[in-house]
């Protein structure tokens, strides 16, 4: 199976075909598209994505790309909710390792998944107990 959790950087760069994701990155997601496994995105980076835009700090076509993404059941893009099985395993992410709440929630869903997180956030990265990702040369998740 290939399906990985993205995070909101992950989503959006890889909709964007942004430089800024690696090369690692852009293989796994990749490789769940091909395999014809989803790329979760966690409700709480819609919800980023939203604020994000509305405070002028990213464009209104990241929320375009993002939602026509989520909306097109052939994307290859799932929701992940925020529901209470995720809200169970919010507390296994560390909150001194990983402060910020969006991104606990969205390691958090990874967790419950039982699925490799894609991520270039260095806390989550270094967070205990997120599932491993399969590229043998990445020792926990992507950038």
């Amino acid at each position: 199976m290939a399906a990985v959790v993205a995070d909101t950087h992950v989503a959006v760069w890889y909709l964007l075909s942004a430089k800024n994701l690696s090369l690692n990155a852009q293989r796994a997601m990749d490789d769940a598209a091909k395999a014809g496994d989803p790329v979760y995105v966690s409700s709480i980076s819609l919800v980023e994505v939203v604020y994000l835009v509305e405070k002028g700090k990213l464009p209104r076509v990241v929320l375009d790309r993002l939602t026509s993404a989520l909306s097109e059941p052939t994307s290859g893009f799932l929701i992940a909710a925020l529901d209470f099985p995720v809200v169970s395993a919010l507390p296994q992410i560390s909150r001194d390792m990983v402060p910020d709440m969006p991104d606990r929630i969205i390691a958090a869903t990874a967790l419950h998944l039982g699925l490799p997180l894609v991520t270039r956030d260095s806390k989550v990265i270094n967070c205990e107990g997120l599932p491993l990702h399969p590229f043998p040369s990445d020792s926990r998740s992507l950038q």
